[in-house]
């Protein structure tokens, strides 16, 4: 069940989603106001970059989440890594705090979302930043669920059996994870869409579909890249399989349902959009994860 509804949502829904929107924009393509295609190559720098810094800092959170409360626990000792955590020692409590890290980068997520819906964020840069951290937090902490429901040596796995979850239990929580992850998707689409420097640049269902490939879903991709080097040296199914299931996931509903949000507002601009200060960042993280991360920093 919890497969056939996975390959239904993740992968026929936002196909389907996607075709309702192109049919009808191809139809009226030639009643169209006329918009720049222009490509705006430092808006998809940024959002790269911004992508891969709340990636890896939402991905440095979980592992934070999962060692913490363990090194609370007499007689464990945890280690945190630059993509990983271990310990030693054992305490029956060890199994249900593998699942704190989902739980915090979920809250992270949804406290940005909330954020984004209040109207915070004045400036594009911050805006688009808030939605990557949101957007990061919720789709590493989703499918955790899932996987952890037929996997019980996942992470949330090793939390549902300390609970005694039912198969039945198990099996819901999978379906809600599942259903939550295409409604957050598309809650996320419209502050992307604002975004736009100018009205024409979202005026129509085919203008918006090209903006949010754009700014969210190019970048988002470019990103799998430039997070590679933060996860590495660990076993390539480990290094690439995160960044592009946390990308994959959510960015289809995101690109499918770009067409569908007909009130948003262009209110982004082009004269703040800088990359040096994204760029530092990624580079100075980058230092930090590799040169004090990678060997393992110990909580005793």
């Amino acid at each position: 069940m919890i497969g056939i509804a996975a390959v239904s949502i993740l992968l026929v829904g936002p196909l389907l989603l996607g075709l309702a929107g192109l049919i009808p924009s191809l139809r009226s393509r030639e009643r169209e106001i006329p918009t720049s295609s222009a490509w705006n190559s430092k808006l998809i720098l940024l959002s790269a970059l911004l992508y891969t810094l709340a990636f890896n800092l939402i991905f440095f959170v979980q592992e934070i989440f999962l060692v913490l409360p363990k090194a609370l626990l007499p007689g464990v000792r945890p280690t945190l890594f630059h993509n990983n955590h271990a310990w030693e020692g054992e305490h029956p409590l060890t199994h249900l705090f593998q699942g704190t890290g989902a739980l915090a980068t979920f809250l992270i997520g949804v406290a940005c979302l909330l954020l984004l819906r209040r109207g915070a964020g004045r400036s594009a840069p911050i805006r688009l930043f808030l939605v990557w951290v949101a957007y990061c937090g919720l789709f590493m902490a989703l499918p955790q669920v899932v996987i952890g429901a037929l996997n019980p040596g996942n992470d949330v796995g090793m939390a549902m059996d300390y609970l005694q979850l039912s198969a039945a239990a198990k099996t819901a929580a999978a379906l809600l994870a599942l259903v939550a992850m295409p409604v957050l998707a598309l809650l996320l689409t419209r502050p992307l869409l604002t975004l736009a420097a100018h009205q024409g640049e979202i005026s129509s269902a085919g203008a918006r579909t090209r903006f949010i490939f754009q700014v969210a879903t190019l970048p988002a991709l470019l990103g799998i890249a430039l997070i590679l080097p933060f996860r590495i040296p660990r076993e390539l199914l480990e290094v690439v399989l995160l960044p592009v299931l946390v990308t994959v996931i959510g960015i289809a509903w995101i690109q499918a349902g770009a067409w569908r949000v007909r009130t948003a507002q262009a209110n982004g601009s082009t004269s703040n959009l800088r990359i040096v200060v994204p760029m530092g960042a990624a580079v100075l993280i980058l230092l930090v994860f590799q040169f004090v991360l990678r060997p393992g920093i110990g909580f005793f």
